[in-house]
């Protein structure tokens, strides 16, 4: 895209039009830049010395996205140590709580669980099915009526403020026992957070 198009027949068309006013391409002569690059390259005439497009310099600075200290991740501030529960993606350590929001202290943090999940009890397609067919036979397929399925659907919000962030997490509902086994755990992290 540095070229004029050749297929153009007569005047200099390409790019924006002269200026007749003092400073670079104040001739107006085809092939003369219009415009005042801070890095001239090798075909303008510079020496090429200076890092282009898509060159870094001898040491390039920190990109977007990296972090700018010295710490390859972000490391915890707390003492760290071997998790004592973990709730979700809420983990809690012997002096801390590490979330996705930030490190927390676990000393008189507050601890909630809300149960966000229902148990349905309904008959079966197949019992119906069994129910009929055997319907034909002495009245016997009623009895098929008599089974249930339990199917548990939700969530269960468990969340946890602390040294002034709030985390709050969502934890499937699995079977009908999910929230008494997540609010287990929460009373665990809230004995800690008493200690």
């Amino acid at each position: 895209m540095t070229e004029p198009n050749p297929y153009a027949d007569g005047e200099y068309t390409w790019g924006p039009p002269p200026s007749p006013g003092p400073g670079p391409g104040a001739t107006g002569a085809p092939g003369t830049p219009e415009y005042d690059f801070p890095n001239p390259t090798l075909i303008d005439g510079g020496s090429g010395s200076v890092p282009g497009y898509g060159h870094p310099g001898p040491n390039p600075g920190p990109g977007y996205g990296y972090p700018q200290s010295g710490a390859p991740y972000p490391v915890p501030t707390g003492g760290g140590g071997m998790p004592l529960v973990s709730i979700g993606d809420i983990t809690v350590l012997n002096d801390s709580i590490i979330t996705p929001s930030g490190t927390l202290p676990l000393r008189g943090a507050v601890w909630n669980a809300t149960d966000m999940s229902r148990t349905e009890e309904k008959i079966p397609a197949y019992a119906i099915v069994l129910a009929i067919v055997f319907f034909l036979f002495c009245l016997v397929g009623l009895l098929f009526l008599l089974m249930k399925e339990k199917t548990t659907t939700g969530f269960i919000q468990a969340s946890v403020t602390s040294g002034g962030k709030h985390h709050s997490t969502m934890i499937p509902a699995t079977h009908p026992g999910a929230f008494q086994a997540v609010m287990g755990q929460v009373n665990y992290a809230r004995s800690l957070s008493n200690m």
